[in-house]
């Protein structure tokens, strides 16, 4: 058993929240029961979530993806109040990690695929909302389009969808997890061959098309199941609270 805040701030340590400019706020979103013997982990604090929680009985919920962005409306109605709900009446505290999450060095997000697919990293890269957003490195070997396509699909489980904007093969490559499309001209200015990120807008095509660099939509949940799953470990192992990673599919 841990203390709730005791909890949360070996997380706030590691992570270090201050040095972002987030849409959302991190740390603890939701209050509930002081002590913490049971913590579950996933992508997106979604309701099918919640209720793995409350029929596991966590009495904390980790995730990525939480409450409270940027321009959402603020009245607790529909679907926020049964999420909402669902955490006060059962004592459950909510905390989430965002941009944080996605750029530790070590467990974070981008880290995560970097190992998975063994790039090596040769430095990070500053964006406007924060240090280290976006990771550069080199492939193992050169690959075809094809290739890396199939082998983005194999660790992840998703075929990515790409944009080839080139016939060179990719060695030189940067990466953000997410919904971090619009980095695609950052990864250009550093002199990448790819850019592997989550999502993908209408107008990353063009841009990829007329910048010459080929974009690789790995998927926004694909991608970032892996940090969160390692920072509930990291807390198991640190504090000897029990861990449970629940991975609620999503195909986006």
């Amino acid at each position: 058993m841990m203390l709730r805040d005791e909890l949360i701030q070996r997380m706030d340590t590691l992570l270090e929240p201050e040095a972002f400019k987030d849409y959302t706020v991190n740390g603890l979103q939701v209050e509930g029961r002081r002590e913490v013997r049971k913590v579950m982990t996933g992508v997106t604090a979604c309701q099918a979530l919640l209720d793995e929680a409350v029929a596991w009985g966590a009495d904390m919920v980790l995730v990525h993806h939480g409450f409270f962005w940027k321009n959402e409306p603020s009245t607790v109605t529909g679907m926020r109040y049964h999420r909402l709900r669902a955490l006060i009446k059962h004592d459950i505290n909510l905390v989430a990690y965002h941009l944080p999450l996605d750029a530790h060095p070590d467990m974070g997000n981008n880290a995560q695929l970097g190992a998975e697919m063994a790039w090596y990293r040769t430095h990070v890269l500053d964006g406007p909302v924060g240090r280290g957003v976006v990771w550069k490195g080199r492939t193992s070997k050169p690959f075809e389009h094809d290739t890396l396509a199939a082998k983005l699909e194999a660790r992840l489980g998703r075929a990515p969808l790409v944009i080839q904007a080139h016939q060179r093969p990719i060695q030189t490559i940067c990466w953000c997890t997410g919904a971090a499309q619009d980095m695609i001209e950052l990864a250009w200015q550093n002199g990448a061959d790819a850019f592997v990120s989550g999502e993908i807008s209408e107008r990353t095509t063009h841009i990829a098309r007329e910048l010459g660099i080929s974009y690789f939509a790995a998927g926004h949940h694909a991608t970032e199941r892996a940090g969160i799953r390692e920072l509930g470990n990291w807390l198991a192992r640190d504090t000897g609270v029990e861990h449970r990673f629940v991975d609620v599919d999503n195909p986006v």
